[in-house]
């Protein structure tokens, strides 16, 4: 897997979030990936949990990248943004990091998702 079209895929997916476009979204993940959102939660595998995952995190949420997308030498990226979303009616600002790993499809087989409680902000 080659940097650019990992890079790429990394813009598509904060795109296709931004645009509240689930189909495009999920269209970046393999129909076996798996999302671990944030990490220590329990995984949603497959394309019907992932789906559900992002249906409900779009919803209101918006990402602002913070730094151009990582690569690595081997199948995984990573990328460093916030999510602008509301917590119980309150702005609030959550700092992600999310790495993801790619098949040879060039599609989203794993994401994991970096961040904690004092991750998140209020505004």
């Amino acid at each position: 897997m080659d940097n650019a079209t990992m890079k790429k895929a990394l813009h598509a997916y904060v795109d296709a979030f931004n645009a509240n476009d689930i189909e495009r979204l999920i269209a970046l993940f393999s129909d076996e990936a798996s999302v671990e959102d944030p990490v220590g939660t329990p995984p949603k595998t497959g394309r019907k949990e992932v789906e559900a995952f992002y249906k409900e995190s779009i919803s209101g949420a918006r990402l602002e990248l913070l730094a151009p997308p990582r690569g690595s030498y081997r199948n995984a990226a990573a990328i460093t943004f916030a999510v602008h979303t509301e917590k119980e009616g309150q702005p609030i600002r959550i700092d992600v990091t999310d790495v993801m790993t790619f098949d040879s499809n060039g599609k989203i087989a794993t994401m994991h998702a970096y961040w904690g409680p004092d991750d998140i902000q209020q505004l």
